[in-house]
């Protein structure tokens, strides 16, 4: 990717930083006294930044990196990115007039930004290489990988057995004393299940020890929390062996004979794709580089960046970003990962749109995506009107896609002339329909000063709020202001 693509927004900038202090320090920066040579250009942005040394900082960023972002300082932070970068960053979104562009890099931003392309190009081609068959490596051994997953397939279904096992002790034993048990019994039963390399079950065990602390209700909430565990446990003992492979399945070590086969010996298949989400909950992935290099997986259209959002999960940083294809009318989820304090590297403006190929992975819902190849850069986007609908709309896109994973938690949508209501009494809000008399409640675990923003935004007249519909209510993270009276601008994405 070359040449020099839309300025960021603030918000934009601000997405990639770690975490809170880095945003607070990065801020301070934002302004043009401390940096010196500061310009823009070749997909990158560059300055010197004045410390508390006599030798200035010298801070790169790599703006139109194939793989997103990359950041380059000569301070001794371990953050990425660090202070100095996003200070940089936000300075070089105040325009031309600030950080404007320059004729030639500076050589010794030249140096890192040359090195990284190159090494991207070469993984790029390496990845092609491992999903064709080429680069002169030898093919893997496709009988010790028949064995392999003929292991882990007995593995999971003795874990799944087990799990059902200690689903009906609990249940036999009641949920009165549920609350009283703490996470260590969860805790306990999580780890059985990676040690039965079943993340996926491992994963919603773990979340139901906060179900008995969660107020009132907690037995319905937990109880209904059991039934999905149970029916994802006995979907995947219905599956009749690893994925396209005719396993042998073996006796296992199931206590009490909870894996045993129904009456009669035979268990009747689950149909397809119900069984590619099954494995999928359970903790079974796609290699990456071959779905890219199916073509009847990739999908080519003018993606829509909705929104992006990053959650702590202890050791890992997950990254959502949402798109939505023009021509298609089709949701795409991307998920990245970032480990030790980083941040995942896969980064796309929000409000912007981007002509490229995306491979879906195989499932009921074909949400989830692989990036693949970038036609054009990012480029700003429009309003996502022609994705939008009604409240009544949403419930019923979520009821559909419920209906093909049962395991689902939410789903995107976007709704379109929507007012956001305080309810009074109580903290709780709603969107409702401006041209109805539906509403839909938001979840009570959004953040007040998102929904007063999103208030703030509206100032009473409807708007565009793209989010996820799930069971616990409407989570919003993107919001269009008003459509400008005569038309002439388009309204900007703002994150919530």
């Amino acid at each position: 990717m070359t040449g020099q693509g839309a300025r960021w927004t603030a918000d934009q900038v601000m997405a990639l930083a770690p975490d809170a202090a880095s945003r607070k320090s990065g801020s301070k920066l934002a302004a043009p006294g401390p940096w010196s040579g500061a310009g823009a250009g070749a997909g990158a942005v560059w300055g010197l930044c004045k410390g508390s040394g006599k030798t200035a900082y010298r801070t790169v960023v790599d703006i139109e990196g194939e793989e997103g972002p990359g950041y380059k300082c000569s301070c001794p932070s371990r953050k990425f990115p660090c202070k100095h970068a996003l200070g940089l960053l936000l300075l070089w979104s105040g325009g031309a007039e600030v950080v404007g562009a320059a004729p030639a890099v500076p050589d010794w931003a030249e140096e890192w930004l040359s090195g990284r392309r190159q090494r991207a190009e070469k993984r790029a081609a390496a990845g092609a290489d491992g999903a064709t068959g080429g680069g002169g490596k030898e093919p893997a051994d496709p009988e010790a990988a028949r064995r392999r997953a003929e292991k882990r397939h007995r593995s999971i279904t003795a874990g799944a057995g087990e799990l059902e096992q200690r689903l009906t002790d609990l249940l036999r034993g009641g949920l009165a004393g549920a609350d009283q048990r703490g996470y260590a019994a969860w805790d306990e039963t999580a780890a059985r299940m990676v040690d039965a390399q079943a993340r996926g079950l491992a994963d919603r065990i773990r979340e139901l020890g906060a179900i008995p602390a969660s107020g009132p209700g907690w037995p319905e909430r937990l109880l209904a929390e059991c039934a999905l565990l149970h029916l994802l446990a006995r979907g995947y003992l219905a599956l009749d062996g690893p994925p396209e492979e005719d396993a042998v399945r073996e006796g296992s070590a199931v206590r009490d004979g909870a894996a045993s086969e129904p009456a009669g010996g035979v268990r009747p298949p689950l149909p397809e794709p119900l069984a590619t989400t099954v494995r999928t909950r359970i903790g079974l992935t796609v290699d990456t580089a071959r779905l890219l290099a199916d073509p009847e997986a990739r999908q080519r259209d003018e993606w829509l960046v909705l929104a992006q959002r990053d959650t702590d999960e202890g050791k890992l940083t997950t990254r959502r970003i949402w798109l939505y294809g023009r021509r298609t009318r089709q949701p795409a989820l991307l998920l990245s990962f970032g480990a030790a304090g980083r941040t995942p590297q896969q980064w796309l403006p929000v409000g912007a749109s981007l002509d490229a190929d995306l491979a879906f992975y195989p499932g009921s819902g074909r949400l989830r995506a692989a990036l693949g190849e970038q036609h054009t850069p990012p480029v700003p986007g429009h309003e996502p009107v022609d994705a939008g609908g009604t409240v009544t709309d949403a419930l019923a896109a979520y009821g559909a896609a419920l209906c093909d994973d049962p395991w689902l938690d939410s789903w995107p949508v976007v709704l379109t002339n929507v007012v956001p209501v305080p309810v009074q009494p109580g903290p709780s809000w709603q969107l409702a329909d401006a041209d109805g008399d539906a509403a839909l409640p938001v979840a009570p675990d959004c953040g007040q000063s998102a929904l007063w923003r999103l208030l703030s935004l509206s100032g009473g007249a409807p708007l565009t709020v793209f989010g996820e519909c799930g069971h616990q209510g409407f989570v919003p993270h993107t919001a269009w202001a008003p459509t400008v009276a005569d038309g002439t601008a388009a309204p900007e994405a703002v994150l919530l």
